[in-house]
């Protein structure tokens, strides 16, 4: 059933109505094409911590759906939440700016459960992650930094809607279906950022509960069940409820939608930490590159964004001795000290041992901060910092944006690399490396789902 759209009429049933019709253009399919590369490697890459191998146990069914990187297979349900919590619990895995949220990790997660399940082939999957992807993105727009700012994750607030709105148009539900089911994800959606006291697992786990939330809503939908349509826009809507500082505008989700394409600016990490502090792990290893050693720097001060602040610089003192590897990916100053002595900021990098590396929190114990009114955050993430020298001279260093997003795309090239190094350390062979890719690939290019090769 089709469902007229006028200026009235609940943005939920307009979000609805290009879900049911949409046909992603040739650049928003070559986006999700890298998303379910990144997504399924990034999985397997975590198979054996010990968050993963928690959520398997709490499954509780047998099924049809692959758990990537392990030999048993499960329910849907249960599908969906451990692939997406283990795509997103090392925090490699893509980011929107302007959102900030991580949409392939819900996204890939609920799609590629609900084709294994239906038997859908890959152009149902690449529909489904491009109109899934494309309304998270637009989501998260509507009112900047005021999820955070009550408290709550907006990769696990509208991943729920968003993966409705993916299962929804991977199954070929109508419109109405799709409005109802992002009616009744409304209600699944959650997920606070407390995890950020003590590095605990529970943001991991977003982006798995949000995949399970929207399969959940799309498949009520589809059996009868309905949901407010003006989930969104209501007077006890969504944006009432996890994002209440701030008046939405809803232009950004709506206009131009299926005209133009925003998930096309997607940004992939080159670093397996958060978000905003990649900018600035960039600033760090061009001062190392110029030839600075640790024991030259007394003090490292950086211009930062004051939405960044609550999450990746306070408590200062904490931020600079983090209690776990999880947590240093969260700490600006670790990843800018890991980042000036590697030379990167990978997998093994935030690791448990490497955090209490006694030369890395003497390093992050030099950097602090400063707010800068004029910093572009959210719009843009940038990085700073200035260094002062024992021999008394002063360095200053900028990085105007974030490597891997809409300036500066990652090259086809370094997303192989990255696709093979995290499967690498998740223990494929490079034969085992090889079949993925290829079973990958058929899917992309819309051939039948089959995962048997992500499976050990």
């Amino acid at each position: 059933m089709n469902v007229a759209v006028s200026p009235s009429t609940p943005v939920a049933v307009k979000l609805a109505t290009f879900a049911a019709e949409a046909s992603p253009p040739p650049a928003a399919a070559a986006t999700c094409r890298r998303l379910i590369f990144d997504i399924v490697a990034l999985a397997i890459a975590a198979r054996d911590t010990d968050y993963v191998q928690a959520a398997l146990k709490s499954a509780v069914d047998e099924g049809s759906c692959t758990a990537f990187g392990h030999g048993r297979k499960l329910g849907l349900y249960d599908a969906a939440l451990v692939n997406g919590t283990a795509a997103h619990g090392e925090d490699y895995d893509d980011t929107f700016e302007g959102g900030p949220i991580h949409a392939g990790a819900v996204i890939v997660s609920a799609v590629l459960a609900i084709a294994e399940k239906r038997g859908l082939d890959g152009k149902a999957v690449m529909r489904g992650i491009a109109v899934g992807t494309e309304l998270m993105c637009r989501m998260s727009l509507v009112a900047p930094q005021a999820t955070h700012k009550a408290s709550f994750h907006p990769t696990a607030i509208f991943g729920a809607p968003a993966a409705a709105a993916a299962v929804g148009a991977a199954i070929g539900l109508d419109a109405n279906q799709i409005a109802r089911a992002m009616g009744i994800s409304g209600s699944l959606a959650s997920g606070i950022i407390e995890y950020l006291a003590d590095g605990s697992s529970t943001k991991r786990l977003h982006a798995g509960a949000a995949a399970q939330a929207g399969i959940r809503a799309a498949l009520l939908a589809e059996g009868g069940f309905t949901g407010p349509l003006t989930v969104f826009d209501g007077t006890n809507g969504m944006y009432k409820a996890f994002a209440p500082s701030k008046v939405p505008d809803f232009s950004h989700l709506v206009d131009t939608l299926g005209k133009e394409w925003i998930l096309e600016t997607l940004a992939f990490k080159p670093y397996a930490c958060g978000t905003m502090t990649q900018p600035f792990i960039d600033c760090a290893i061009a001062l190392a590159n110029t030839g600075v050693k640790a024991d030259d720097i007394v003090s490292i001060n950086c211009n930062v964004g004051e939405g960044t602040v609550h999450r990746l610089w306070e408590p200062l003192a904490d931020k600079h001795r983090p209690p776990n590897g999880y947590a240093g990916k969260f700490s600006t100053p670790y990843c800018m000290a890991v980042g000036f002595t590697d030379g990167e900021a990978g997998l093994g990098q935030f690791t448990d041992e490497r955090v209490l590396d006694p030369a890395l929190r003497a390093l992050a114990a030099k950097v602090s901060f400063v707010i800068d009114p004029s910093d572009p955050y959210p719009r843009n993430f940038t990085g700073h910092l200035r260094a002062v020298l024992k021999d008394g001279s002063v360095r200053e260093i900028r990085q105007p944006y974030m490597r891997g997003g809409a300036h500066e795309p990652l090259p086809d090239d370094e997303m192989q690399a990255k696709f093979e190094a995290n499967l690498k350390f998740g223990g494929f062979t490079t034969e085992r490396i090889g079949a993925l890719r290829d079973a990958l690939g058929r899917i992309a290019d819309g051939e039948r789902v089959d995962l048997s090769a992500a499976r050990v």
